[in-house]
């Protein structure tokens, strides 16, 4: 058995290792390194599987979500709603532009964003809702979109988590995530479903004037070589890495599916364990599992995850510290609001190994240890 990985990044190369050399040797030979040809096939390409008019490839996740930020042109002071429970980037670049941060609860069985808390934080200086598509789930979209529209409230999508995810509609019809919002936001990091080799990250709209705008800010905030028209930044997909993605787009849906079914696998041994609750797939949501994410009931998780690292069985906690305790944040007062489902969440997850190469020795040998270990 291979040594088990939360991600497993050398196998899954090693299954598209020509198709990816290639790519990269052509790139490399071409010698066009910024803004190659590769990063705009890629960035066509990603715009047809997400079904959105304009993709703005950039350096990294983060960058993303601030160029987003600053394309909404947002005042220092301004209120950004998002929830606490998730990656710290999603608010750092809140703080960094000199906005306000407003922490909301998450639902108790999806871990994203929870509407009702949302509506109970607008006020006249929300400016913004920064949704989190967390674990590879999709935020309950069309309430949030509804609200948000009633009180004229742009929403930016984080979709670093998800992308590769659907949301279903009340009335039927489906969209992917990061594709519903006024923006939506991803990174290529190497663990994503869509990572690269490299960071990466992009930024999606259907607006034709903010989209130029989003391109600007990226750019250094030209539109002309060396005439600038707004404080930008200089953030870019390279183009080894735009071509690594290239191939790595068309093999999205699989790995997907990959992951799902090993979310399938781990659902069924678990599923009759009174210590263990598995994850909750809403029917809203196809769920593209970033993540594999348990919550342990009356269980030492910490001491669980000390006695699987010793059976060379890898874990992860996601996250130990919700952004509203985090020291960087504590100017805001964050510290002292209550969230009680962030707040339980953070002593009780737990994630497991999850990704396209897993196999059913691995997994066997995953649920098998960890039942024998919390029995």
């Amino acid at each position: 058995m291979h040594n088990l990985q939360m991600v497993d990044l050398k196998r899954q190369y090693h299954k598209i290792k020509s198709e990816i050399d290639t790519a990269v040797l052509n790139v490399l030979e071409s010698t066009a390194f910024i803004n190659g040809p590769d990063v705009k096939h890629f960035g066509a390409e990603l715009e047809a599987y997400l079904g959105v008019k304009h993709v703005i490839p950039c350096a990294n996740g983060t960058d993303a979500l601030q160029i987003a930020l600053m394309a909404l042109g947002l005042k220092p002071g301004d209120e950004v709603i998002t929830a606490s429970y998730t990656y710290i980037a999603t608010v750092e670049v809140v703080a960094l532009l000199r906005l306000t941060p407003v922490f909301v609860d998450v639902d108790a069985d999806t871990f994203t964003m929870n509407i009702d808390s949302v509506r109970a934080a607008i006020t006249p200086k929300t400016k913004a809702i920064i949704p989190v598509h967390l674990y590879g789930q999709s935020v309950n979209m069309a309430p949030l979109l509804e609200l948000a529209k009633e009180h004229n409230i742009p929403v930016i999508e984080d979709n670093a988590q998800a992308i590769g995810g659907t949301y279903t509609f009340p009335d039927g019809t489906t969209k992917k995530t990061g594709s519903m919002g006024i923006i939506g936001c991803t990174s290529f990091f190497p663990s994503k479903n869509l990572g690269g080799y490299g960071d990466g990250g992009a930024i999606f709209t259907n607006d034709d004037a903010l989209a130029e705008t989003l391109r600007m800010i990226a750019n250094h905030g030209q539109k002309t070589r060396y005439y600038h028209e707004m404080v930008g930044c200089n953030s870019r997909l390279d183009s080894i890495q735009a071509a690594i993605l290239r191939i790595k787009l068309r093999h999205l849906d699989e790995y997907c599916t990959a992951r799902r079914a090993a979310a399938d696998y781990y659902d069924n041994a678990f599923k009759n364990n009174p210590k263990i609750i598995t994850p909750f797939r809403a029917p809203y949501s196809y769920h593209v599992f970033h993540q594999y994410t348990l919550q342990m009931k009356n269980v030492d998780r910490d001491m669980l995850q000390i006695k699987l690292a010793e059976r060379n069985i890898p874990s992860m906690i996601y996250y130990p510290v919700p952004c509203h305790k985090q020291n960087m944040l504590k100017d805001y007062g964050s510290a002292n609001i209550v969230l009680p489902v962030t707040d339980r969440l953070q002593d009780c997850v737990i994630s497991l190994p999850i990704h396209t190469e897993l196999t059913g020795e691995e997994l066997s040998y995953i649920t098998t240890n960890l039942l024998e270990i919390i029995a």
